[in-house]
């Protein structure tokens, strides 16, 4: 609906200021869009695949050639703007069709999926582009994924969306604080862990949860940085010694089957995705 391929269901949306509704032209002038599938000409260069879009446009033609330039040299395939794009990898392709996306200089970036299929490295190559391009302009980016690492990594808000509703909107911090015991503390010690000394432990302020099998204790609280002190201190009290110990903080996947209460899966028929994931803020 906001790249306006499908009309409005109900209500108003506005993109960079342009009513999507009543000016489908002018939005389609301020907004880039990748789709998740690859979609450049495999028929064209690299660099007539952006020359034709650039016209499509209308890129004055003196900006049009150094406009190119400066895109493919971004995206790591100013060497590569000659061959065929159905000599590039998977990565390539995705870098390019960015670059594509970009030629009009949009105050807007969709992204759907930017990262499904790609090997790892190919997966952290696209990462680093979309940092830099955060840093880069004055360009809002909104982002599509079901890696919930990828939001977590880019994106400086996240709306999770469970089946056509949202159900959390904040930033990444804010959503993993926002689950009681988001932190987990895991704590050896020189002896099995006496009943005594589970009592004082999970009577602690910020403890949320407490397991405890043979020498080892798990704790789930709220600012774990705090607690462990705390922890640690009430075991000395009690003749015990710690061996170890091991931090771990919630992650975006956590909060998602949290607030869900079921793992990942296909979306619906209906076409609504089981997540999304925006980076709305603009950078300048």
């Amino acid at each position: 609906m906001l790249t306006g391929l499908v009309p409005l269901s109900s209500g108003d949306a506005f993109v960079a200021g342009v009513d999507v509704r009543r000016d489908p032209a002018a939005l389609r002038r301020v907004i880039g869009v990748v789709p998740q599938a690859l979609t450049s000409d495999l028929d064209l260069t690299g660099y007539e695949n952006l020359d034709i879009y650039a016209r499509f446009f209308e890129v004055p033609r003196a900006i049009r050639s150094p406009r190119i330039e400066e895109l493919l040299k971004r995206v790591e395939l100013w060497d590569r703007r000659r061959d065929l794009v159905s000599t590039y990898s998977g990565g390539m392709r995705r870098r390019l069709e960015i670059a594509r996306g970009l030629i009009h200089r949009p105050k807007v970036l969709f992204l759907d999926e930017p990262t499904i299929g790609l090997d790892p490295q190919s997966r952290h190559v696209i990462w680093e582009l979309l940092r830099e391009l955060r840093q880069g302009g004055d360009l809002t980016i909104s982002l599509t994924t079901h890696y919930l690492d990828e939001a977590e990594v880019l994106c400086d808000r996240v709306a999770i969306v469970d089946q056509g509703r949202i159900v959390a909107l904040g930033s990444p911090k804010e959503l993993k604080s926002s689950v009681p015991g988001s932190e987990t503390l895991e704590i050896t010690l020189d002896r099995i862990v006496p009943d005594a000394l589970v009592e004082k432990v999970g009577a602690l302020s910020g403890v949320r949860k407490l397991d405890h099998a043979g020498d080892k204790i798990t704790i789930h609280a709220d600012d774990g940085g705090r607690v462990l002190p705390r922890v640690i201190e009430t075991i000395a009290q009690t003749g015990a010694t710690v061996v170890a110990t091991n931090m771990s903080h919630i992650t975006l996947e956590d909060v998602f089957i949290q607030l869900t209460g079921r793992s990942l899966r296909d979306s619906h028929a209906s076409g609504q995705d089981a997540r999304r994931a925006m980076l709305p803020r603009r950078f300048s």
